[in-house]
């Protein structure tokens, strides 16, 4: 652990180099969210108020745009697919092979301290952001909610690193990537909730998704927080959460030990 915990402290190093290029990061992403924001007051100023069919009031649909950059911050991944793909294309994974060091785990302590990075800068402007809303943030749905949320936002941060790092193994066969990682990211952006909550799909639609790994990378700590998952569903939504994050691991890890026989590196 002693080695993986220098990673994570070198990977704050080279994090904490590009604040500024984080603090303008999560300027800009404020420009969509207060856009949704704004939409949203539109259409229940429309209604006069009343609740959307979707059963949110104006203050839930507005702090549930507030969780989304919550939420976001503290769990996207931020181009590491795009590290991983260039360090298999470049040949910089050569290294690991000769060294007792596993390249998941590095990855991942990479992952966790371009997070702390992330949080560290983005805190101010989000809390700035959140003090501006403040009349729409409500508390945890529950006690139980207070405490599973930030279980589960683990399990999101998993999930999105694990998929994206089985998503970057393609590079053992694919020149080139990105075509894919797009392909992945509108999925994950329209199917986990990122755009609008999932409750505003007809039903059958909603279901067919909760079959798919997307909505627990974002949807379900949100749904958590805001109550509208309780009770027995919640452990049962833990659970399958839990499980695609562990069939993403062994995905992730299957794809590795496939790639490796076929990669070959020149050169010193």
């Amino acid at each position: 652990m002693k080695k993986y915990l220098h990673v994570i402290n070198i990977g704050l190093q080279n994090n904490l180099q590009y604040r500024f290029n984080y603090l303008t990061r999560t300027l800009f992403s404020f420009i969509p969210l207060f856009a949704m924001v704004s939409l949203w007051q539109t259409i229940y100023a429309g209604n006069s108020g009343a609740e959307h069919t979707s059963g949110f009031t104006q203050a839930q649909m507005i702090f549930y745009y507030l969780l989304v950059a919550v939420v976001d911050v503290l769990t996207a991944v931020n181009e590491d697919d795009w590290q991983i793909a260039a360090d298999i294309r470049e040949g910089n994974i050569s290294q690991f092979l000769l060294k007792p060091v596993d390249y998941l785990w590095y990855r991942l302590c990479l992952f966790f301290s371009g997070r702390i990075a992330f949080v560290m800068m983005a805190a101010g402007p989000l809390a700035i952001f959140i003090f501006c809303f403040r009349d729409f943030v409500v508390p945890p749905a529950s006690g139980i909610a207070l405490w599973v949320f930030p279980v589960s936002l683990v399990l999101t941060a998993l999930l999105q690193f694990f998929i994206s790092y089985a998503m970057a193994m393609l590079a053992f066969w694919l020149l080139e990537i990105s075509t894919l990682i797009f392909i992945l990211f509108a999925f994950e952006y329209l199917a986990s909730g990122h755009l609008f909550p999932l409750d505003v799909l007809p039903p059958l639609l909603k279901q067919i998704l909760f079959l798919t790994p997307f909505p627990y990378q974002l949807y379900f700590p949100i749904s958590i927080y805001l109550g509208r998952v309780s009770g027995p569903d919640i452990w049962q939504g833990l659970a399958i959460q839990l499980a695609w994050v562990l069939a993403a691991y062994g995905l992730a890890r299957f794809m590795w030990r496939r790639g490796i026989k076929k990669y070959s590196a020149f050169g010193g």
